[in-house]
């Protein structure tokens, strides 16, 4: 059959749009344990003691009990290891990264004043959370097709599923046209024209009104494989103020500048017999082997504010009670697209055997963003001299994550203010809306914050820990914290649509994630220096696509993911 190119324009566009999806905002929103030595030795559980600089992270009113200024580093060695296990076959990645946990100062002022006896400043460096990550693995038998959720997207007019539905125009329903896919007010559906260009959906019926078929037919068979490599972080910067009243209260505000870095490479391939490929002739079955590689980097600054309390009725009893703002971002985003391809039959129209998104052009996005927040409540007790035994439990809403425009977009609003309105490069493709199709005239992040409320919930993270004196100069800790999972059940088993952005159709799910820590301490005079141990386990599930609801007998290709990192960390610093 002969190729239809789409039209020229939408390929020459250099700034294209890309829907951010429920999946981004939680990347961005990642939970971690970062800091120094002793904070990670005795499990983070650092809400109502104090005295340390990455408590100010968790607890402002930590500074408040300071009595000596401080300066202070830490260095992370963390050594990685990834497993994923599908149908059996399992596959591991290994690598090391170096990183500087935390660096700062404490600067205490004695007021000589029983109410107020010091008031206390401190800036600090605190590695707020780590992206790097690498996992790969194989599928060895597959059900379906990546190709054919590109046709099934091709082919989409309004679906619903559940009480989601798809796409609307200023009448109701409206499909994708890939021949023409700057005709609806939507950005260019590139996944359908990468797809289209690499030959692997093919129209069937009225050229006007094609029906759009992926490879993967009746007879066909094959396996998929994956890689995928995440790097980057979450750099923060505290400006905090603290100070106590009458020795009893320990307060704390905080003032946090976020510096976000994300990068993603992602991989997914099919080796294929029998497909269902494109050639002059219509269609023929033939081996099939490709490959498609997403590049995605996002950066952005953001800020929070957090406060707290640290109340120490007895000598031997003390209690902490903060609450840390939502950190708000505006993000800058690029991305760009690819695939691989080599089929068994003879295409003559073929060029290269190799597509890209807008001619190879990086597409562009920025817009602004915010994370959950978080209340922290604590409990420690001092018994005796030599021991101390601490407990945090903190509460985090993830369903609360929000997206909202940055103003890198122009979306028309003047005159009518509805679809018909639009420019072209409105930032969604194939968007999940929920209700009304008018309530996106005054929410266009309406739909992905809907889906935030579905795929997410609350997580409780608990952290206990203690520390042991043995003598005046030698102490040793340790500590264990578990956080819940964030993702809803519904979101993990395959029984909801999970809607991805752009070309980007891969995600992951986090499960609970569980820290076990220990650590040594010595002091001599005015130095101090402190190592740590800390073992961090989470499992997730890989999914190449998301899979149908519509058909629960043809899965998505999955993979069990384990993730296990051992980190050595390091603290030194001086009191004076």
């Amino acid at each position: 059959m002969k190729k239809i190119y789409f039209i020229a324009a939408s390929l020459a566009v250099p700034f294209i749009s890309d829907a951010q999806s429920a999946i981004d905002g939680f990347r961005f929103s990642q939970p971690d344990m970062k800091g120094t030595a002793r904070y990670m030795g005795m499990g983070g559980a650092f809400g109502a003691l104090g005295g340390d600089m990455s408590s100010i992270s968790t607890n402002p009113a930590g500074i408040g009990v300071y009595r000596r200024n401080e300066i202070g580093i830490t260095m992370d060695l963390d050594i990685q290891n990834a497993s994923s296990e599908s149908q059996g076959v399992k596959n591991t990645q290994d690598q090391t990264k170096f990183l500087v946990n935390n660096i700062g100062g404490i600067a205490s002022w004695n007021l000589a004043n029983s109410i107020m006896p010091n008031i206390n400043v401190g800036f600090t460096y605190n590695r707020a959370a780590s992206f790097n990550q690498h996992y790969s693995g194989v599928v060895p038998t597959l059900s379906n097709s990546l190709t054919n959720y590109i046709a099934g997207i091709s082919n989409n007019e309004g679906v619903t599923v559940g009480d989601v539905t798809t796409i609307f125009d200023t009448d109701g329903f409206v499909s994708f046209d890939p021949y023409n896919p700057n005709d609806g007010g939507y950005a260019a559906p590139w996944l359908s024209i990468l797809g289209y260009d690499s030959y692997f959906i093919t129209p069937t019926g009225d050229d006007d009104q094609p029906n759009w078929i992926g490879q993967w037919g009746a007879t066909t068979s094959g396996s998929g494989v994956f890689d995928v490599t995440t790097t980057g972080g979450v750099d923060e910067y505290n400006i905090a103020i603290g100070g106590n009243i009458a020795n009893k209260v320990f307060w704390g505000v905080d003032f946090g500048i976020m510096n976000l870095n994300y990068s993603m490479t992602a991989l997914w391939g099919e080796n294929l017999q029998n497909a269902v490929v494109d050639n002059p002739d219509g269609t023929e079955n033939s081996s099939s082997m490709w490959t498609m590689t997403n590049s995605y980097n996002a950066s952005g600054t953001g800020y929070n504010i957090k406060v707290g309390l640290i109340y120490r009725p007895i000598q031997e009893l003390r209690l902490g009670l903060s609450f840390a703002s939502p950190t708000w971002y505006s993000i800058n985003e690029s991305y760009v697209a690819s695939t691989n391809f080599n089929y068994g039959v003879n295409i003559p129209d073929i060029q290269q055997n190799r597509a890209i998104t807008n001619d190879g052009q990086w597409g562009l996005n920025s817009y602004n963003f915010r994370t959950p927040w978080r209340l922290t409540a604590s409990v420690a007790g001092v018994i005796g001299r030599n021991l101390i035994v601490s407990a945090d439990f903190e509460w985090q809403k993830y369903d609360k994550m929000r997206f909202y425009n940055g103003g890198g977009y122009d979306f028309g609003y003047g005159g009518g203010g509805g679809f018909d309105d639009w420019d072209w490069d409105y930032p969604y493709y194939a968007p999940a809306v929920k209700a009304s199709p008018s309530l996106i005239n005054t929410d266009p992040w309406y739909a992905t914050n809907a889906d935030i409320e579905e795929y997410y919930k609350s997580t409780t993270t608990i952290r206990v820990g203690a520390e042991y004196r043995i003598t005046p100069r030698f102490s040793v800790r340790a500590g264990y914290a578990h956080v819940s999972s964030p993702v809803r059940n519904e979101a993990k088993d395959g029984s909801m649509m999970i809607y991805t952005s752009g070309t980007m159709t891969n995600y992951k799910m986090d499960n609970s994630t569980d820290y076990i820590t220990c650590g040594l301490g010595y002091n001599f005079d005015h130095f101090y220096i402190d190592a740590a141990y800390v073992n961090k386990h989470q499992s997730s599930e890989y999914h190449a696509y998301t899979p149908d609801p519509a058909n629960p007998q043809i899965p998505s290709p999955t993979s069990k993911l384990s993730f296990s990192n051992n980190q050595i960390i390091l603290s030194a610093g001086v009191r004076f």
